[in-house]
This record gives C-alpha cells, sequence and structure tokens, in this order.
C-alpha cells in the first residue's frame, strides 16, 4: 500500500500564523509542479516524520489534498538544528512518467584494504546527479570500498549496475579514493655543542534567512 500524507489548505499566510501551526504539532509546507500552482499547505509533524523515515530524501509518496492524491517528492526542507523541528517544506508534484533529475547521497561500505595499512578513505563527492523515472530514484549511492587499495580509486564510469538510472557527472570525476598515509617529517638532529641562531625580527605596523517559498507566498 502506498503511502498517504494528508495535507490540508494553508489560507493565512501571515508570519505569526506559521509559529502557532508548528507549536501545534504542525509543519507549514508548499505543493508545487510544473503544471501546479504553488498551493500553501500544512502537515502533521509527527505523521510527516513517519512519512520521511518510510520512504526518504528522494522517493515518492502521496499527498492527499482534500480528496486529491498527488505523487510528491520532498524537494526542500528547512529545518531548526536548535529546537530539532521542521520549519518549512516544499512538495514537488512529479509526472511518473518523465524523468527527473536529483541529488543521491553516497554512502560508503566496507573497510579499503588500503586503510588498514594506513591510508586514508577519502570521500571527493558526497552527492552524485542521477536521471531516473521517479520511482526507480535510489536512496543513495552505496559504493563498497573493500577492495580499494592504496592510490585506488572509484571514478563515476566505475559505478555500474546499481539502478535503472544514468548518472550526470563527469565519468572521469573521483568519488572516492585511498591516500598514502601522512608521514610526519623527522626532527634534524642537532649537533652537540651547537647554540640555536637567533633572529632578530622586525616589528610591524601596528560576520539566517527566511524561505524563498514563504517570501513567495506574501
Amino acid at each position: 500500500m502506498a503511502t498517504v500524507l494528508q495535507a490540508v489548505d494553508r489560507k493565512d499566510l501571515r508570519g505569526s500564523r506559521l509559529n502557532k501551526i508548528r507549536q501545534s504539532g504542525g509543519i507549514p509546507a508548499v505543493l508545487y509542479g510544473k503544471t501546479l500552482d504553488t498551493t500553501p499547505v500544512t502537515v502533521d509533524e509527527i505523521e510527516f516524520i513517519k512519512t520521511y523515515r518510510e520512504v526518504g530524501k528522494t522517493g515518492v509518496f502521496k499527498l492527499d489534498k482534500d480528496g486529491k492524491k498527488y505523487d510528491v517528492m520532498i524537494y526542500d526542507m528547512q529545518v531548526d538544528r536548535i529546537k530539532n523541528e521542521f520549519i518549512h517544506l516544499d512538495f514537488y508534484a512529479v509526472d511518473m512518467k518523465s524523468e527527473l533529475d536529483a541529488d543521491i547521497p553516497v554512502n560508503l561500505t566496507g573497510e579499503a584494504k588500503g586503510a588498514k595499512e594506513g591510508g586514508v578513505v577519502q570521500l571527493a563527492a558526497y552527492e552524485l546527479s542521477v536521471r531516473a523515472l521517479p520511482a526507480n530514484l535510489p536512496d543513495s549511492i552505496n559504493l563498497d570500498v573493500s577492495d580499494l587499495d592504496i592510490n585506488d580509486s572509484i571514478q563515476v564510469k566505475d559505478i555500474k549496475g546499481v539502478g535503472e538510472f544514468e548518472f550526470n557527472n563527469d565519468p572521469e570525476e573521483v568519488v572516492v579514493s585511498v591516500l598514502p598515509p601522512t608521514e610526519e617529517p623527522e626532527e634534524p638532529a642537532a649537533e652537540e655543542g651547537a647554540e640555536p641562531e637567533l633572529v632578530d625580527a622586525e616589528e610591524g605596523d601596528g560576520e539566517g534567512n527566511e524561505e524563498k517559498s514563504e517570501n513567495n507566498e506574501s
């Protein structure tokens, strides 16, 4: 059964009303798409968190507004990290038959052979851009680095057979590599009886933003 999140129209667009929505357990949001005008809505915070945990950032689910269901993705989330609460959400209505581009996070698995020898695993691309039908967008790009030795790397062109999508990135772009261990420079041995050289030094002379979608509504 497809995930369905309920949404209600948000008529009052004043800033003071937004705080009341959040205080009552709701999240202000907007729904929009290529053939859909921007519509202010409100969703229940607890239900949204359940939906987000189930489908992830790039998953497609149903948004039910006044009995009409839309296939949507979470296009943007504004979060107050201090209060640990959602400030605002953007839901994008997608055409399930049309491909779209999305940035997908890269997730590394396994322990690189080179790391066991003192090498350093460096993730150069935290996200990769892919193009696919909405239903085929992955939650993450999982890369197993177990076989990587020191000075080995994985480029975009090396990632194959991981899903029904294509990458927009340059095929030669390095995604992850194993760097040689950092060698500490040796301290030069001081000559016996030698005095440190004194060098005279000359004296020298004498820092948030309200969300775009809400500004567009007012």
